[in-house]
């Protein structure tokens, strides 16, 4: 016990010592420094994401910039072995001094092999273990990495050798102190550390000749044979093979000639070497002829990385003759720790058990995540109040909504769960793929996916033969040949979406317990299936990286607070503090300043704070950037949301006048101002809009019906979905607040209308009693798409609130419509404009403006238009759905905060719409369709310059595919999808259109859809 104090004391110190050192080499020119730092990666698509990450650090100033970094992945995307990639590095570094004898001379390397398939933790496959989380919050508020790890703890290294590489492997963290290098040998040291030899039989062990030299390698041999030939010292303790390793440069030298010819780089020779068929292990194969009692004869013998064969053979025979003359000295490294990030049960232990052991390192179970229970491991992730994670899961990269249950030992990785139930010691891992479709990998925290069938091998709990027997699966149903592994089965529908993805992994799972029904298992094998490994190979591993959205912390001070007051833009307002940053005690100041100040400065601050604070990963006392977000956003919501309230309808003297009524109303299409209505800008600024009412297929989309019940309760029903409900108690209507509550926005309307108070205690059978009876209300918005861009949720709390007061029998104008709505959709806390729900109550084209002010009230007047600029209108207006389902909640924050945070372009971009809406207005009544179509173009671009997501490759592409039929074009409401609104060339018809779309786009869904301008 006080060993193991004393070790994590002073491995702790030495921890220190190795940030000090890391912080020097970024601030230091004359720190000793690694000349070069080269990763080496699987294939291009892991190598791209290598070099990504480290540009990323690179900008920031996080790694030395004086290093020559490099990432170099096997040739062509073929296995060519750890030895070929070191081959491979040393022709790179060649390269880049083609005019020295001895290239490594007088140079100090750090090469990283970080190129496996991560086949025993399948969820780094495509990152790469190498980037793979540490659960530890690095001194400056950064969550670790491998990698990060690495570059820390061997900051020192440089100054301790005088030349040479040291190879390290991507999967394995080593925890010492570099004073104890002594990098006095020639040829090669192997880095040691003592382990007991119960540790020791399970991995690689070093035989000290007794002159501190390797006598041989003794991999995965038994605790009795260990003992026999003299491996363990009298403290029970082996010198363990943690597979890292210095060669000196007359040694890499020598290999360097195997690959060269007259010192320069021999495409035939490195070709020769660097091959799949050879694949030259560096570990089997470069380090085997430097043990003292290796022999050639051996050597042939000594298990290959691939396969034994004749090119491997001919390899060996050359990198004896050029390297058996060397020796390789042993460094023992101690006290030293050796953490091997091997398989998915141990990682999960380590972060969810072990890591306890490491608290003297600063490790712990939970990392940068949104969390409120301590019995589960999280590195950046996000878990919802409602949600149940069990003892000993492991949540990262990932958010868990809603009521979902996650079961002890689950894992999650990259997927959004909301109500699911993820089973016991099960990992769900999302993959995106590059064709932007989605795959969830599930299997054991136990399996092995390098088992092979048949042979026993585990798939959640059962064996593969279970599996298949319980579901009626052949072989062939799984492989395409005799590589019969785990690892290559194709068990993983192909699905166009996220959501899509995480039901096939459920069917998936029920299959294992025998649970699924014949349907479920028809369809899984109908579909198109990847394997552990194909999934891998077509991984968006950008998209991985923006999936992993950082959770940081900002501040600002006075001076940012000034600046802000005055308009500037926030990033500009925060090179106020240059390199320096924001302090602890500066952030208490600037939430003190929002807490004091008014609306508008109280949202910018908070902004403002937000974006700091996640980009520069700083944290301050565990609060993380999305609460200040949150608190931003909040503050507008609030202030709309109390205006809203106050203005609430009396319900007093409310009785029930008919006994059913009916509601169809038109969606809306927005042409000039759309974002302006929004708040905050429409209350600090005031809000512009045209748009116009349309029938979509000659209907009435949005429709609700409010009939009266002869009981005293409420029913709610929604059609498009399906479902329906009874309540009984008026608290179960006043929480109507959450956005996954199939009826909040029936709940909403009857707590706008005044029927049911906003908060407070009711009785719903006396409020009922007092109408004269129950309420049933159903919705539904009949075939248009989710995501169209038409407004539908907003008309169809207009229809909601219309319908309620006939209902009541009260007649209301449309200006008291408006306002009601507009409280309406404060209550749901939706965070949108006022457009839509006028777009749909008033027929025709109209000019909705509003003063700035809390209190919005809207001016609406109806657009009037030559006869026959109306018909020319109606004739090449044209309505094209895109396929696509747009993400407006998304598009609103990065909108708002474009604003809110006084960027230019989004300042400009809103500015400028007020007035293309009222030129829009003018053009239309002066019948000028062409400027119209004209403006609508200017619209289009101003909506991309607010925000990039307005648009995508395929909204492009159909832009493209109409350009030479049309002169306007926009997109429906927010962007990024639904549909979008094109003006045809005079004398182009909408069947052209039809037939243009389709001879590209067949039968996806890109088509002209039938609409009517109600003008």
């Amino acid at each position: 016990m006080r060993f193991r104090k004393m070790k994590n004391l002073f491995l702790r110190q030495s921890y220190l010592d190795s940030w000090e050192d890391y912080e020097r080499s970024l601030r230091k020119k004359n720190f000793i420094k690694w000349d070069y730092i080269i990763l080496t990666a699987s294939n291009e698509d892991q190598a791209s994401a290598y070099r990504t990450q480290i540009d990323e650090r690179l900008e920031k100033g996080l790694l030395p910039a004086e290093t020559h970094y490099a990432v170099l992945p096997d040739p062509e995307g073929k296995r060519v072995g750890s030895g070929g990639a070191t081959f491979q590095v040393m022709r790179y570094i060649g390269e880049q001094h083609p005019e020295k004898e001895n290239p490594f001379q007088n140079r100090r390397i750090l090469v990283i092999h970080s190129g496996g398939d991560s086949k025993r933790v399948p969820q780094y496959s495509a990152t790469g273990k190498l980037f793979s989380p540490v659960p530890r919050e690095l001194p400056d508020g950064r969550g670790s990495t491998l990698f990060d790890e690495f570059i820390i703890g061997m900051s020192g290294v440089p100054s301790r050798i005088q030349e040479g590489m040291l190879v390290l492997s991507g999967d394995v963290l080593l925890l010492f102190n570099p004073l104890q290098i002594d990098a006095q040998f020639d040829g090669a040291a192997a880095i040691s550390i003592k382990e007991p030899v119960s540790t020791g039989k399970n991995h690689g062990v070093f035989l000290n000749d007794g002159n501190d030299y390797v006598k041989c390698f003794l991999h995965k041999q038994t605790e009795e044979w260990l003992q026999e030939v003299g491996a363990v010292n009298e403290d029970g303790n082996v010198d363990l093979d943690t597979g890292a390793v210095i060669f000196g440069s007359g040694l890499l030298k020598a290999l360097y000639g195997l690959i060269t010819t007259n010192g320069r780089p021999d495409d035939e020779k490195f070709c020769q070497f660097c091959s799949e068929e050879a694949r030259i292990s560096f570990y089997g194969d470069f380090l085997y002829p430097l043990a003292g009692d290796s022999t050639l004869e051996d050597f042939y013998k000594e298990a290959a990385e691939g396969s034994m064969n004749d090119a491997l053979h001919e390899c060996r025979t050359k990198i004896w003759n050029a390297i058996s003359g060397f020796t390789m000295k042993l460094i023992c490294l101690s006290p030293a720790e050796f953490i091997h990030f091997g398989t998915t049960r141990e990682l999960r232990r380590l972060v969810t058990q072990d890591v306890q052991d490491y608290e003297f390192l600063d490790w712990k179970r939970q990392v940068n995540s949104a969390v409120t229970e301590d019995n589960f491991a999280a590195h950046n992730a996000y878990v919802g109040r409602r949600a149940a994670v069990g003892a000993g899961a492991y949540i990262e990269n990932a958010y868990v909504i809603g009521y979902s249950v996650i079961e002890p030992g689950a894992v999650l990785s990259h997927v959004r769960v909301c109500d699911r139930h993820v089973p016991a010691d099960t990992v769900l891992h999302g993959t995106e793929l590059t064709d932007g479709r989605y795959v969830v990998r599930i299997y054991g925290v136990e399996d092995n996916p390098k088992g092979k069938y048949p042979g026993g091998v585990q798939f959640m709990g059962i064996s593969l033969e279970e599996f298949m027997a319980k579901n009626g699966i052949e072989p062939a149903d799984l492989w395409d040949d005799d590589e019969s592994y785990l690892w290559f089965a194709h068990l993983y529908p192909v699905c166009a979406s996220h959501e899509a993805a995480l039901d096939a992994a459920a069917v998936l799972y029920r299959m294992t317990q025998g649970n699924a029904s014949p349907e479920e298992i028809r369809k899984w094998k109908e579909s198109e299936r990847m394997s552990l490994y194909s999934s891998f190979t077509s991984a968006d591993i950008a998209a991985a990286h923006r999936w992993e959205g950082e959770l940081e912390n900002r501040v600002l001070t006075k001076r940012f607070v000034w600046a802000l007051e005055e308009g500037n833009y926030y990033q500009d307002a925060l090179e106020i503090f240059g390199k320096r940053g924001i302090s602890e005690e500066i952030f208490h100041i600037l939430e003190q300043d929002a807490q004091e100040a008014d609306f508008s400065l109280k949202i910018r601050i908070y902004y403002a704070l937000s974006r700091y604070m996640k980009h520069t990963g700083t944290s301050y006392e565990m609060m993380q950037y999305d609460a200040l977000e949150t608190e931003c956003f909040g503050t507008i919501q609030k202030a709309v949301y109390n205006s809203a309230k106050k203005n609430l309808p009396d319900s007093s003297g409310y009785r029930i006048g008919k006994d059913r009524v009916d509601i169809a109303l038109p969606v809306r299409v927005n042409w000039g101002g759309g974002w302006t209505d929004t708040p905050p800008h429409c209350n600090e600024k005031g809000g512009v809009v045209l748009n116009a009412a349309i029938k979509l297929r000659g209907i009435y989309p949005v429709q609700i019906t409010v009939k009266k019940l002869d009981e005293l309760h409420v029913e709610f029903e929604s059609k498009d979905i399906g479902v329906y409900t009874e309540i009984t108690d008026a608290a179960e209507i006043q929480d109507c607040h959450n956005p996954y509550d199939s009826f909040a926005l029936h709940k909403a309307a009857l707590i706008a209308c005044g029927i049911i108070p906003v908060q407070g205690e009711a009785d719903l059978q006396e409020i009922l009693r007092m109408l004269g009876g129950g309420i049933y209300l159903s919705t539904q918005v009949y075939g248009v798409p989710k995501g169209s861009g038409l407004g539908t949720s907003s008309i169809l709390s207009g229809a909601c609130v219309k319908g309620i007061f006939e209902f009541l029998g009260l007649d209301r104008t449309d200006d008291e419509i408006y306002d009601v709505v507009l409280g309406m959709e404060q209550i749901m806390s939706t965070g949108g404009g006022w457009q839509d729900q006028v777009g749909g109550l008033t027929g025709g084209i109209k000019f909705i403006t509003t003063n700035p002010g809390i209190d919005q009230h809207l001016r609406v007047e109806k657009v009037e238009m030559p006869e026959e600029a109306k018909k020319e209108l109606k004739e090449r207006f044209a309505l094209i759905y895109t396929g696509q389902r747009r993400l407006a909640r998304n598009l609103l924050r990065d909108v708002v905060g474009g604003y809110i945070g006084n960027r230019p372009e989004s300042l400009e971009a809103l500015n400028e719409m007020k007035a293309v809406a009222v030129l829009m207005k003018l053009a239309l009544e002066q019948g000028d369709i062409d400027e119209f179509a004209r403006l609508l173009n200017r619209h289009w671009n101003l909506s991309c310059q607010l925000d990039s997501g307005t648009t995508n490759t395929c909204i492009d592409q159909i832009l493209m595919v109409c350009e030479e039929l049309v002169d306007g074009r926009f997109i429906s409401g927010a962007g990024g999808g639904g549909f979008v609104q094109v003006i045809l060339k005079k004398g182009v018809t909408k069947e052209q259109l039809h037939e243009h779309l389709r001879a590209v786009f067949q039968d996806s869904g890109v088509d002209v859809w039938d609409c009517e301008l109600l003008l």
